[in-house]
């Protein structure tokens, strides 16, 4: 691996990189052959990167365990959620705009916070914006920073096996919401278990939110969205809890799961046919960016997760505006050359149609 540095504001452009093919089970993969040692002083951690020398045991799947309280849970929000769309026409238009704005703080919360900064350590934040992605992620309510970047990391360190959280080999359901449903498959929780996480306990924001996850949940997540419209403009208490706070938190959420379903099965890889994720723009409009997943899951290290950037990629945006503002810097981005060779050695061909 090769570096070309600009500027601290400015993108940090990856170079040169190798390749080769192996096999796991029946699917070939071909995975970029990383300098370890290089991505490692320049991020900070290389658990993002596919392991190639996994296999899945042999023999028979453990059996399914439901995780009761969960089930009871998701269908009870759901229900809410549809109770909360029925009410839209009622609601002011302050309410509305309210919602959608929640809606964009805690999504970033999760992009550019929990999957872009923390999880990848694709770009540097400071004190301020870590603390502002924290509060986001909190009001989004996907679990605590510490937790998401664990399952995350495990995602693409073994992505589609028996150690992949949300496993889309297991179909549609499993990888939405069916993983949130039953107990994790033993791979899942041994592995997590043997991540490098000393840059998430090093973090004390990060640290102090795992601490007080609960409460701030509940004060960000639910009570601050409602409180907000039925004070200021007195909007209806019931109006003001199952929009801005039950539906605007249930659409968050499946933003986000359609990321690791529909982007995993629906869509083009132009980048990489032999690995399953797929380039989706209608989960990016949703997900403010996450949908190009082939692209993310070829090189998981771009702070921009396409190389289109600002299209379909709010995320993007922001924290290129972050930069601008001195709140951010030293974005990792891959040169046009590398994804050039790369779509050209193990692509499907369609970026020859645009």
């Amino acid at each position: 691996l090769s570096q070309e540095f600009s500027s601290a504001s400015s993108p940090t452009t990856v170079g040169t990189i190798t390749s080769r093919v192996t096999r796991n089970g029946n699917v070939i993969t071909e995975k970029d052959l990383l300098s370890h040692e290089d991505m490692a002083a320049d991020r900070g951690m290389v658990d993002d990167i596919f392991d190639e020398t996994y296999r899945e045991k042999e023999g028979p799947k453990p059996p399914l365990r439901y995780v009761w309280r969960n089930i009871i849970l998701m269908s009870l929000l759901h229900l809410g959620a549809i109770l909360g769309l029925m009410m839209v026409p009622y609601a002011k238009i302050q309410t509305l705009a309210w919602a959608v704005l929640c809606f964009l703080v805690s999504a970033l919360g999760i992009t550019a916070g929990s999957h872009r900064l923390w999880s990848h350590r694709s770009y540097k934040a400071t004190l301020p914006l870590r603390i502002f992605l924290t509060i986001a992620n909190s009001v989004a309510f996907q679990n605590d920073i510490y937790e998401w970047v664990r399952d995350h990391r495990v995602h693409h360190k073994f992505s589609e096996t028996d150690a992949d959280p949300h496993n889309a080999m297991r179909g549609f359901f499993f990888s939405h919401i069916g993983w949130l449903l039953v107990r994790k498959h033993p791979d899942v929780i041994e592995k997590g278990q043997k991540l490098d996480l000393s840059d998430i306990k090093a973090d004390k924001v990060v640290m102090f939110q795992r601490r007080y996850y609960k409460p701030s949940v509940v004060l960000l997540c639910f009570t601050l969205p409602t409180l907000v419209p039925w004070y200021f403009w007195d909007e209806s208490i019931i109006i003001s809890f199952f929009i801005p706070a039950i539906l605007r938190y249930t659409i968050g959420l499946n933003a986000t799961w359609l990321v690791n379903s529909a982007a995993h099965m629906f869509g083009n890889r132009p980048y990489d046919q032999n690995i399953n994720p797929r380039e989706n723009p209608l989960v990016s409009l949703g997900a403010l960016g996450e949908g190009f997943h082939n692209y993310h899951h070829t090189f998981p290290y771009d702070y921009s997760t396409s190389e289109f950037g600002w299209r379909f990629n709010l995320t993007t945006a922001f924290i290129d505006l972050m930069c601008l503002l001195g709140l951010a810097s030293d974005r990792k981005k891959v040169s046009k050359e590398v994804i050039l060779a790369r779509k050209m050695r193990t692509g499907d061909g369609s970026h020859k149609s645009g």
